[in-house]
């Protein structure tokens, strides 16, 4: 649970001041839902900001016309949906929260879950938006990008020598590198496929159990290109890398069952 000085309570309280009128009264529908639905609109516009504070439970009530344990259900749905963080206590209330691209990512894998969506198709889709971004990566990766990249590899080859290599640290190199172009639409493009990435190298890995330790050296190797700002070995180096995926992917999902 997150807490919260006193100062910054007041403020985070003050940044709704004003505001009220952009609430109006609900009568259609499934109430809560509407609700949600005019709270999440005024997020997108910017016009509630991260560690803005909504009115009281009270407030929510006068303002929209409707009973409190139908606000409440509003607040629980918005924070399930990580819009709104709620605090306890005597500075308490429902904060606007940072967008988190890793519960859009829960919801693409539910969605491939749902779909049918196959592994082959994710590594597909992972050619495509990874081989676009070696360019920008290789023009602004700083030092600190190289560094944080070699300690990712460095505790995967720690792992590989006790013969356990989680398929997470793949994920967090493939999310870092991302990081590395500096665009924030890019990062989080790349963090909410981190769970169907996971799926799909999972897949992989069943088809060539030694699939991790190549997959290290090949990250290794990206990293050498990106320091040298060598555009075209990096290219290549990572198509090799996904081609590789791709294809143990697609020999697992075309193996007859057994």
């Amino acid at each position: 649970m997150t807490t919260q000085g006193p100062t910054e309570a007041a403020t985070a309280g003050s940044s709704l001041t004003g505001k009220g009128d952009l609430l109006s009264r609900v009568s259609v529908g499934r109430i809560s839902e509407v609700i949600v639905d005019q709270i999440r609109v005024l997020i997108r516009k910017g016009q509630l900001a991260a560690g803005d504070r909504l009115p009281s439970e009270r407030e929510l009530c006068e303002r929209f016309g409707v009973s409190r344990v139908t606000v409440r259900e509003a607040l629980r749905v918005l924070e399930a949906n990580g819009l709104v963080e709620i605090r306890v206590g005597a500075r308490g209330g429902a904060f606007v929260t940072a967008p988190s691209s890793r519960l859009v990512g829960a919801g693409i894998a539910d969605l491939i879950s749902l779909a049918t969506m196959s592994a082959v198709e994710v590594t597909e889709a992972r050619m495509v938006f990874e081989l676009g971004i070696v360019t920008l990566v290789c023009e602004r990766a700083t030092d600190e990008d190289i560094a944080a990249l070699h300690a990712i590899c460095d505790r995967s080859s720690a792992a590989l020598e006790g013969d356990e290599y989680p398929l997470e640290l793949s994920a967090e190199w493939h999310t870092r590198f991302a990081v590395a172009t500096h665009n924030r639409a890019v990062a989080m493009l790349v963090e909410s496929l981190h769970d169907p990435l996971l799926q799909s190298l999972e897949r992989a890995r069943e088809a060539a159990p030694l699939h991790g330790r190549q997959g290290v050296e090949e990250h290794r190797a990206l990293i050498d290109a990106v320091a040298g700002r060598d555009v075209d070995a990096a290219t290549t180096l990572m198509r090799t890398h996904l081609s590789r995926t791709a294809e143990r992917v697609a020999a697992m999902e075309t193996a007859p069952a057994s």
